[in-house]
């Protein structure tokens, strides 16, 4: 069960959604029509889904596979997960849990992530005092536990994400061995600040960490741990597999396409065509996915995958790597697997993969390897001379990329990879008026994938017109001039107005929650600010969120300060007479600051440098909620 359910949860948030659950039952084999399995996945979320938010936590899972013990269904799951190896099963502590079910990890990520982090921090000083950790033990869930290593993971991955010189890193041993108390009732400790820190960066990055506090990471627990690890190295291997940060990609481009159709593809489908591109030119068959097609072919498609991408030698300064192809007629199957993992060792690409898992197709390792074989040699030349529309490849504003990583953070799904094109079906906004206690007819009201063939879009926009009209009744959002074909048509502006509304709310409903239901307005945050500012006997103050003065961050570090007393190094502040870089050192060290006192701030320096309202109006509010907890 577990590890159809690890292998399933595509985005790793520890949740299953209809979506996934489709694919769980294909992994269990189950010889059933897909009306059958709707039926199914309609019950199991009926009864199963106890919290109502339209996904089941392995929890709720469990509880359902109880009463389906007896019945067929159950027994080919059972089936299908006893052929399955290397799962650790672990006694869980939740409530569900105390009655005995497992949580469970995988020991090939386990091992994959360790030798990935070590050589990825091997000359980091600060990291010594854990690292290199064996891959065979528990090292990886000891090691996290003072926060360093994911801190130092998340800036490997979205590099200047935190602030170095708000990690703590000296001194940690008194609080090693004292366990947690409660933050409300006590100062947290430097380890607490740590995770802390890691957590809210990572959630800014966009990876899904509701379901994991501090505690959970402390404690070392596996399957949180190994989750959230996965989210982090993934958004490092496929950053650059983005075609403004890659125009060479555009080689990928098939008979009658576009950049925008090449555009819309997400990393793993980019990733799979630029396997497929080498291996056509290879006279290789084709592969459909990283898991059960490598395996048929086995390791011999990534023979020729090595054999194409390998450097030439006909570039400056580059040495001619000749992959020796003896390996590839081997007949036992690991054997050839290993013979292939020693010539990408000759790449400096022996990473995430071991031969078994080569053999037993594990899908998140042999994307991952892939991943890291495309960043190391992409072995694409950008086409020249061909009718492209370059002009089309604009990166995405840093404004987009908040909001898309805020929507990721909170588990949607699918995964949002392109802000406009992967919410022309409104799915993932309508989750978003569930987390904003907006309520969705999901029966009655809206259309889900797989649309049909033909009239697809229709049924899309129909999703479209129903978002905007709950945003304009229920939502009581301001939505003049936006109509749903407008989200459909992927608008930028229209679409973006829609999503900061939705930003706006949740940032709202949170610090209502904490203020006993009390409607909360900007007006009230800035006098909030103020009255917390002069109460701490700071001289700083703004006058709205529009106020020049905060370009420099000194209000948003004092604030910090006046609600977590000491925790400013003022010395590490900038005043007086403020270069441009002066503000973004300080604007840094004051978004880092604070997600390390607890706020989840998904702002970006820049936003505060550059006094953009939206932004500002999110990190007061998030630092109000902070103070109002802490209060």
């Amino acid at each position: 069960k577990a590890h159809c359910w690890t292998e399933e949860d595509l985005d790793n948030n520890g949740y299953i959604s209809d979506y996934e659950l489709h694919d769980l039952f294909k992994e269990a084999n189950l010889p059933l029509p897909g009306y059958k399995v709707r039926e199914i996945i309609q019950k199991l979320m009926t009864e199963g889904d106890k919290d109502k938010d339209n996904r089941i936590s392995f929890n709720e899972f469990v509880s359902i596979f109880q009463e389906l013990k007896s019945s067929d269904i159950a027994k080919s799951f059972r089936k299908a997960i006893n052929r399955k190896e290397g799962i650790l099963a672990i006694g869980g502590t939740s409530e569900l849990s105390s009655a005995g079910t497992q949580h469970s990890y995988s020991e090939e990520e386990k091992f994959a992530f360790v030798n990935w982090i070590n050589t990825a921090l091997e000359k980091d000083p600060d990291c010594k005092h854990v690292l290199p950790m064996n891959p065979n033990t528990d090292d990886l869930f000891k090691a996290v536990g003072d926060g360093i290593v994911l801190c130092k993971m998340i800036n490997l991955s979205v590099p200047d994400t935190i602030d170095e010189r708000t990690i703590n890193k000296k001194k940690l041993t008194p609080f090693t061995t004292q366990p947690f108390v409660s933050i409300t009732h006590s100062l947290p400790s430097s380890l607490q600040e740590n995770l802390n820190l890691a957590l809210n960066s990572a959630s800014a990055i966009g990876c899904h960490v509701v379901n994991i506090g501090a505690l959970d990471l402390r404690e070392g627990k596996p399957h949180l741990v190994l989750g959230l690890l996965w989210q982090i190295i993934k958004i490092g291997l496929f950053a650059d597999i983005e075609l403004s940060r890659n125009e060479a990609l555009a080689a990928l481009l098939r008979e009658g396409e576009t950049l925008e159709d090449l555009m819309k593809l997400s990393p793993e489908e980019l990733l799979l065509r630029w396997a497929n591109y080498h291996l056509d030119n290879a006279g290789w068959n084709k592969i459909n996915n990283f898991s059960s097609d490598i395996k048929p072919q086995d390791s011999r498609a990534y023979f020729h995958l090595l054999n194409q991408i390998a450097p030439k030698g006909l570039k400056e300064n580059e040495d001619r790597i000749d992959i020796n192809m003896a390996g590839f007629n081997e007949k036992d199957d690991l054997k050839r697997a290993e013979a292939m993992l020693v010539q990408a060792d000759r790449l400096g690409c022996r990473q995430f993969v071991t031969s078994a898992d080569v053999v037993s197709g594990n899908p998140k390792l042999n994307l991952a390897f892939v991943a890291n074989l495309f960043n190391k040699y992409p072995a694409l030349i950008k086409p020249e001379n061909q009718d492209i529309d370059w002009g089309l490849l604009e990166g995405e504003t840093r404004e987009e990329r908040t909001f898309r990583n805020w929507m990721n953070s909170l588990g949607v799904n699918p995964h949002v990879n392109h802000l406009y094109g992967d919410l022309q079906d409104a799915l993932v906004i309508l989750q978003l008026y569930e987390r904003i206690k907006v309520p969705v007819d999901w029966n009655n009201k809206v259309n889900k994938p797989p649309y049909p063939k033909i009239g697809a879009n229709m049924k899309k926009l129909e999703n479209c017109n129903y978002a905007v009209e709950l945003g304009k009744t229920t939502a009581k959002f301001s939505l003049v001039g936006i109509g749903g074909q407008d989200l459909n048509d992927g608008n930028p502006t229209l679409t973006l107005a829609l999503v900061w509304q939705l930003m706006r709310r949740y940032t709202l409903n949170v610090l209502e929650d904490l203020g006993d239901g009390e409607k909360v307005n900007d007006d009230i945050i800035v006098n909030w600010v103020n009255k917390t500012l002069s109460g701490a006997g700071k001289s700083t103050k703004i006058s709205s969120f529009k106020d020049k003065e905060i370009s420099s961050s000194l209000p948003v570090l004092d604030l910090i300060d006046a609600i977590q007393p000491g925790s400013v190094h003022y010395d590490l502040v900038k005043t007086g007479s403020l270069s441009e870089q002066d503000k973004l050192e300080n604007a840094k060290y004051a978004v880092s600051m604070a997600r390390k006192i607890g706020a989840r701030v998904y702002a970006l320096p820049d936003d505060l440098v550059e006094v953009k309202p939206k932004m500002v109006m999110t990190v007061f509010a998030c630092l109000m909620g902070r103070g109002m907890k802490r209060a």
